[in-house]
């Protein structure tokens, strides 16, 4: 019997010895700072001359470490030796391999504290969303094994008279992981598990501002007992080593989460069938969003401002799923407008290690460039109503943003910005505020605020996202509880952390005996 899954609980931080541990897990983190670390192909160590460093975004002179960079040659090797483990890790049975994600949950809860301390010093998390991060993680790795054990044994077919028939799954071969920055441990693991516990082998390539984060999980998966080859580790360049393996022959599936435009890249090169190529390759993405929160006339308003706040600006909003766009009903747009711009004003910026911060900064310098030309444009396009300003002197902040009354098609309304910034804009009723939710090309979250039954379940049909919540804000997604992932140019639907998304890394195989 599958036992049932429940997700990791967050950690009370009112609690003194909680407070106390995350204190220590910094202090452990601080302790390994700028440690090198190798690739890792068919099990073997293997260090570069060439290094991509990992610097904290809340002290940008501070190195979290350095990973050794991968060149084509090596992602060849690690290619050959994630076919190799191929052939005998698709045969292991699916109950070793579930048990492989719960030997490593169990460690990684272990040191839940010291990873979500690396999470705050490598992405400057704060601590609440460093330990949400961590927990994701581990209800990732609970979940897909037992999602895998039921997935075991096929599903039931029909028989005629002297015939069996059997309806199973078997994996697809080797993957590609390429993981975000902004959930460089949920999704990295997430997505590389969902890959290995269904017989697959992969190669990792993280996200180049946070490696070291992955380099540590990789190493938590060697002592959980995943055989050689199975999970093979190549930081190293998009446009090198990422665009060579995408390409390749022997790849058979892609996992990516990351921006749109290199989504489209990838879904455009995984459509072309390379020399010796003999199969269609399989895309997993998820490409990002721009998630509007939909405050109706009949709603609550201090409940809207709140969901508001939380939803553009936590974790600087550095979420796919981040509200950055608000649509309110012109006769409660004044109230609700105000009060998120007073609640906005009462949050805490500044350095993610200390315990009271709400937002830390954002994760690079490119990232701060392209944010901060958005808020000029956004000066030009509405009403600066807070925020606007940035620092980079010493990490890369950026004050919580919003822009009032801005047109349904400016660019601030329109163009994922990925930072802490949103705007608001007002229609003239509910049916209005609905259209200009649905009015842009992406599709992956969004909320409704209304006591209004009727305009629950006309937004239920007519609100086209993958995730619609009522009454709370559009971040937050539960593995298990609120499975994820969007439409249109937010990508596949792909739904991670639901009860098909291992579906996509196996295909069925029908077998029909004569008696």
């Amino acid at each position: 019997m599958v036992q049932p899954y429940k997700h990791e609980p967050f950690t009370d931080f009112t609690l003194e010895e909680n407070r106390q541990a995350y204190l220590k897990a910094l202090q452990t983190v601080e302790g390994y700072l700028g440690k090198d670390y190798d690739l890792v192909i068919g099990g073997e160590k293997i260090s570069t001359q060439e290094k991509i460093v990992s610097y904290n975004p809340a002290k940008k002179e501070e190195v979290i470490g350095r990973v050794s960079k991968a060149s084509k040659e090596h992602a060849e090797k690690a290619m050959q030796a994630a076919v190799e483990a191929f052939k005998t890790w698709k045969k292991t049975k699916a109950e070793v391999r579930a048990d492989v994600l719960f030997k490593t949950a169990t460690i990684i809860r272990r040191r839940k504290h010291e990873f979500s301390a690396l999470l705050t010093k490598e992405a400057g998390k704060p601590w609440r969303e460093a330990d949400a991060d961590t927990a994701e993680a581990i209800d990732f790795l609970e979940y897909y094994g037992r999602q895998m054990l039921l997935l075991k044994d096929g599903v039931s077919v029909q028989s005629r008279p002297n015939e069996f028939n059997r309806y199973h799954y078997i994996p697809l071969g080797v993957g590609i992981i390429i993981s975000p920055w902004n959930f460089p441990l949920a999704i990295m693991a997430g997505t590389t598990v969902a890959a290995i516990v269904t017989g697959n082998t992969v190669l990792l390539k993280p996200a180049s501002t946070t490696p070291i984060i992955a380099a540590k999980f990789v190493e938590v998966m060697e002592e959980a007992g995943l055989p050689k080859g199975v999970l093979n580790f190549v930081p190293g360049s998009g446009v090198e080593v990422g665009d060579y393996l995408v390409d390749h022959k022997d790849t058979r599936f892609i996992s990516f989460t990351g921006s749109r435009d290199v989504g489209l890249r990838i879904f455009d090169r995984s459509s072309k069938i390379s020399e010796g190529q003999i199969w269609l390759k399989r895309l997993i993405a998820e490409m990002g969003g721009k998630d509007t929160i939909v405050v109706d006339a009949e709603a609550d308003l201090e409940l809207a401002a709140q969901a508001i706040v939380a939803s553009a600006f936590g974790f600087s909003g550095q979420k796919c799923s981040a509200c950055s766009r608000v649509v309110v009903v012109e006769s409660v747009y004044d109230q609700v407008l105000n009060r998120a711009v007073e609640l906005t004003n009462q949050l805490t910026i500044g350095e993610p290690s200390e315990q009271g911060t709400f937002m830390g900064p954002v994760i690079d310098s490119h990232a701060f460039k392209k944010i901060m030309e958005y808020v000029d444009i956004g000066k030009g396009e509405g009403r600066l109503m807070t925020g606007g300003e940035g620092d980079d002197s010493k990490g890369y902040f950026i004050k919580p943003t919003i822009f009032a009354d801005l047109a349904p098609k400016s660019r601030i309304m329109q163009e994922e910005i990925f930072g802490p910034v949103v705007g608001f804009t007002k229609a003239k009723d509910f049916d209005e505020a609905i259209d200009i939710a649905n009015n842009t090309e992406y599709g992956l979250t969004g909320a409704v605020i209304t006591s209004n039954r009727a305009h629950m379940e006309q937004a239920r049909e007519d609100f086209h996202v993958g995730n619609l919540y009522f009454n709370r804000g559009c971040t937050g997604a539960i593995v298990g509880y609120q499975p994820f992932g969007g439409f249109n140019m937010s990508g596949t639907d792909s739904k991670a952390g639901g009860p098909d998304y291992l579906l996509l890394h196996l295909q069925a195989k029908t077998t029909s005996e004569l008696y």
